[in-house]
């Protein structure tokens, strides 16, 4: 069966003789529990072998212990206001549209503020608000409350006036004037109409000045391209939901490919439509050396190094266009590669071709491919204004700082001492340089050794505007007054160019021409504005010519890295944000580090290795980079990561930040020291060096315990061609002697529920790509605690919510019972777990949000000692935390492991150094969900304080809730609509339909919890 599939979650998984895996699956709690930490001594905390039964003679279950439990919250007073703001009711939240763009990130935004406080992203539903908040700019909230922020101008140091500083720039600038110097901004993309406008107008005051703009993570080649066929630099926009077949060579496009947001239109072409029996799905194939999130969600991969891909990019080519250029893959790859190219080609419009191959060559042959099928998904009109770095003006720039040609310089968006791969070229040239500004939200690696420091606002404290793709264009407006002495890059612009105002009126007068059949006030009030978009006209390029230079491509010497961003840091500019630190990553499990990912057989041949200990930690190897020009990176933890390409390694950018970081997010190595020439593939040897690194990798936690039926899965074929009993089998149990299905028998009476709200999630495992957004979200909206590397490798984290990541073979159990009772020998033996080993070669990923269930007959209600965890006719699992006293009875009778233990108290603890510890961090909490103290457990509420705001607003406006209006965190953060959350007794609502579809079950089934969480059946089109 489809459900009987092998999954594990780690390499060690597959030793059978492993002692530590058969402890983690029979232990929950893999360290004893220090009573001590209840009873104030933190430090005797670690080393405490106390009982359970101890703690129940501590405490016991007595009233007393029970109100001192509920006492040990402070108490604070509430004062009203003297003269209360028109527009601010206490209590009442407020929100504000808006738009965002980084430099790296971009999206349409609501934010919410309750109190004049922003606490919260949200997605802009309008229509035109294409671009939803991934899991950073969820996280950015919190980046606004850092208290690691530059508050105020400095010059050497020093704290200055905005006077002196617009004279000590004026003043350089005339100098530069009268000796012929050249005056550089240096910029990341600013996708800013208005802004550009302004440099421009800077430029013709200036005439010996130059705008230069630098991306850390670049995109040149696809850009060099684009502009030599189309006459623009620019990078074509794609709607997946267009595609039928869809073919990867090493673009990451549910990732950060090209600045990702590509997974809203992928989402929809993975869930299965269509008529009863004939429904379909997208065929995705992905052509990749790292596993990535791309490769992750498949339902073809093919491991290959990237000298491989572009061959294989060629092959694809010839199939597709005709041509015969010769190319070099080994007979296999080159079988696989040619059924995906015909695959492709007889997909027509409806196919697309997407890459992320740094080379204009791959990328000219890219725009060939999806002119020649004349895909839909293919966009040159509405193309993506998001990146217009240039990696040659990059490299002018700094020869001619290092010649003393360039006499000021401005900078604006960037940190080149830590992103450039020659940053010493560029210190150097810096101190030649005259005078040199750095406008930054930080004193960061370069702030701290430029001339001036200026310090910018957060973008929720600023005004600006963006055009993320031509013919849109959005608004960014402040949601608080600024918190420091800060003041806006364009401001400043404004007064060296001499124009009276601020950038406010000239952001109006400038947007006038824009907006033309719209208003100010209305695109302000929607945050997005939908004009025409232009035709690009088209041009052409010698595609054989590329196609040849292609093939000729060499592979790397020894080991090829290839470089890459994590889903949590990105391009690292939000290192110092604890949310996104602590995230795990999707594939590897890991928070808290970067690390070289390194294939099975390469760790094996370099004797490289990872280890799950008996605390349930995962340790690794360590390793030394060095790549063909002796440029060395010492001391990288090694994660051995199924999937890698075989002569492949995989190290994340965004890492090893030290500047303006508190010491507890100064961790990782700095990768864009190997980014050599900007060129994310490298050729490098691996060499292992002595210790163990310890990760803080949730792998080996909460394991799927060896059950099998958590995840189900089936083809597409099978999905349409049998019956739902086959591919959605459902548990069966005995009841007087005869075999009944699970969901019919009850241990306890029901209660009607058919009266008034009843809450269910939804979850499609198709639809789920791993993406966090929901995680961040949860946090921000519960108030979730941060506790930091060694907490969570202690097993110890705080998430209420967590995506379970299961690599899976195509093998069954059945199967693999079969295998082994058929070996014959010792040889054979040997030979045979060898190979059912090679799942982690090339495994196939699975992901699972997993949360609170809750139960209607939920085990956790019936063992709690103080009636803390109880059940609500709404279906949600209720926590009364002033009553838990933390026996944790209720975590031992989970089937989920859903539930946490509050260990320390997080809030205001010098031990746990993160927002929560500070009066600018605990800005951002939600003040409609309490801060729990230790010694509780919580869990997911199902955002009760949503659904019960919902309902009092319908009330207060004398109508019914509309289908859609409910809405958990992780719901309303979901991008692919792989979430949906409602009322199953409005019988017309999307979720009540969900619960009834032939793909829906429930975790566990069998042994009779009666979840309100309901997944869905993942279907491949294999």
């Amino acid at each position: 069966m489809s459900s009987n599939k092998k999954y594990w979650k780690s390499v060690e998984e597959l030793d059978k003789n492993s002692s530590i895996v058969e402890a983690l699956k029979n232990n929950e709690f893999v360290e004893e529990i220090p009573t001590d930490t209840f009873l104030g001594n933190s430090d005797a905390a670690s080393f405490s072998s106390t009982s359970r039964r101890d703690f129940l003679k501590y405490v016991g279950f007595t009233t007393a212990a029970a109100t001192l439990a509920a006492c040990e919250g402070p108490v604070h007073m509430s004062i009203p206001y003297v003269v209360q703001p028109e527009q601010i009711i206490p209590g009442i939240a407020d929100y504000y549209a808006t738009s965002v763009f980084d430099g790296f990130d971009f999206a349409n935004l609501l934010v919410k503020t309750r109190e004049g406080r922003p606490i919260k992203i949200d997605n802009n539903a309008i229509a035109g608000a294409k671009f939803s908040a991934n899991a950073r700019i969820h996280a950015s909230i919190l980046s606004l409350y850092d208290s690691m922020r530059l508050k105020e101008p400095k010059v050497a140091g020093k704290p200055v006036s905005w006077i002196d500083v617009d004279s000590k720039i004026k003043s350089s600038l005339a100098d530069a004037k009268a000796k012929g110097g050249q005056i550089v901004l240096l910029t990341n993309t600013l996708a800013s109409p208005s802004t550009e406008k302004l440099i421009a107008e800077f430029i013709s005051k200036n005439p010996n000045a130059k705008h230069v703009v630098y991306d850390a993570v670049s995109s040149s080649e696809a850009l060099d391209a684009f502009e030599t066929v189309y006459g623009e630099r620019a990078l074509v926009d794609y709607d997946f939901s267009k595609a039928s077949v869809i073919v990867s060579v090493d673009a990451d496009f549910l990732g950060d490919w090209q600045g990702g947001a590509y997974d809203t239109g992928y989402a929809k072409g993975r869930i299965p439509q269509g008529a009863q029996g004939s429904k379909k799905i997208s065929r995705h194939f992905q052509l990749e050396a790292n596993m990535t999130l791309s490769g992750a969600a498949a339902d073809k991969r093919l491991a290959m190094s990237t000298a491989n891909q572009k061959q294989a990019l060629v092959l694809i080519y010839n199939t597709v266009v005709g041509t015969a250029v010769p190319t070099t893959l080994d007979a296999k790859l080159k079988a696989e590669v040619i059924k995906a190219a015909q695959q492709l080609k007889a997909a027509g419009s409806k196919g697309v071709l997407v890459s992320g191959i740094q080379d204009k060559n791959a990328q000219l042959l890219v725009l060939a491919i999806n002119k020649a099928l004349s895909s839909e998904a293919f966009s040159t009109t509405g193309t993506r204004q998001i990146r217009k770095g240039s990696n040659e003006k990059v490299a002018q720039l700094i020869n001619d700082m290092k010649a003393g040609s360039v006499h000021t310089l401005i900078m604006s968006g960037v940190n080149p001492v830590y992103t450039l791969p020659n940053s010493k070229d560029f210190v150097e040239g810096l101190k030649k340089v005259s005078l040199s500004t750095s406008f930054s939200l930080r004193e960061d690696e370069t702030a701290s050794i430029t001339t001036i420091a200026a310090a910018v606002p957060h973008y929720l404290e600023s005004w600006g505007d963006v055009s993320i793709t031509k013919g849109t264009y959005g608004l960014t407006q402040p949601t608080i007054r600024p918190l420091f002495n800060t003041k806006q890059f364009q401001d400043v612009l404004l007064s060296l160019n001499g124009a009276v105002g601020t950038y406010y009126d000239y952001l109006k007068a400038s947007s006038a021409s824009i907006i033309s059949g719209s208003t100010w006030n209305k695109v302000l009030h929607d945050g997005i504005y939908v004009g025409t978009i232009p035709t690009a006209s088209a041009g052409s390029a010698d595609y054989t010519a590329a196609a040849n230079a292609l093939a000729q491509s060499k592979g790397a010497a020894s080991l090829e890295l290839v470089l890459y961003t994590k889903t949590g840091l990105g391009d690292g500019q939000q290192a110092n944000n604890p949310w996104l630190q602590e995230l795990p990553d999707p594939i590897t499990r890991v928070s808290w580090d970067n690390y070289v990912t390194v294939s099975n057989a390469d760790a094996k041949l370099l004797q490289l290795t990872n280890e799950i200990v008996a605390n349930g930690g995962l340790n690794g190897s360590y390793a030394t980079i060095t790549t063909a020009d002796g440029v060395k990176l010492e001391n990288v933890p090694v994660i051995v990561q199924p999937g890698q390409a075989v002569g492949t390694v995989g190290l994340a950018l965004g890492y090893g930040k030290k500047a303006s970081l508190k010491e507890e997010m100064q961790v990782g190595l700095n990768a864009y020291s190997l980014y050599k020439g900007f060129n994310n593939v490298q050729s490098v040897t691996l060499t292992k060096v002595g210790g163990d690194h310890e990760f803080a990798c949730v792998q080996g936690q909460k394991t799927l315990m060896g059950r099998g039926d958590i995840i189900k899965e089936t083809t597409l074929e099978i999905f349409n061609t049998k019956d739902a009993e086959i591919w959605n089998e459902k548990p069966m149990v005995s009841l007087d002697h005869k075999e009944v299905k699970a969901s019919t028998v009850d241990l306890w009476s029901s209660f009607d529920r058919s009266v008034g709200h009843h809450f269910n999630l939804s979850i499609d495992l198709n639809a789920c790509t791993g993406c966090g957004s929901c995680v961040i979200a949860c946090h921000a909206e519960n108030n979730v605690p941060v506790v930091g590397k060694s907490e969570v490798r202690r097993s110890r984290d705080m998430h209420w919510l967590r995506i379970d990541r299961y690599y899976s073979s195509e093998t069954t159990f059945a199967g693999d019972d079969e295998r082994k009772e058929k070996i014959a020998g010792l040889s054979s033996s040997l030979s045979t777990f060898n190979e059912m080993e090679h799942a982690s070669d090339n495994p196939q990923v699975s992901f699972q949000p997993v949360m609170c269930q809750h139960c209607n007959h939920a085990p956790c209600e019936t063992v709690c000692p103080v009636a803390a965890t109880s059940h609500s006719r709404q279906g949600q699992n209720h926590m009364a935390y002033n009553r838990c006293v933390g026996t944790r009875y209720c975590a031992n009778n989970c089937p989920y492991k859903v539930r946490r233990f509050n260990w320390f108290l997080y809030n205001k603890n010098s031990e746990f150094d993160f927002h929560m510890n500070d009066d600018l961090g605990r800005m951002v909490l939600n003040p409609d969900v309490s801060v729990r103290s230790r010694g509780v457990m919580e869990k997911c509420s199902m955002c009760i304080q949503k659904t019960q705001s919902t309902i009092l607003k319908a009330k207060n406006e004398g109508r019914e809730v509309v289908d859609g209006e409910f809405q958990t965190a992780c719901s309303s953060a979901c991008t692919t609509g792989a979430m949906i959350f409602g009322d199953v007794n409005d019988a017309a609502s999307q979720v009540a339909k969900l619960v009834e579809d032939e793909r829906s079950y429930h975790l566990l089934e069998h042994i009779g919890t009666k979840p309100n969480v309901v997944y869905h059946v993942k279907v491949r089109n294999t």
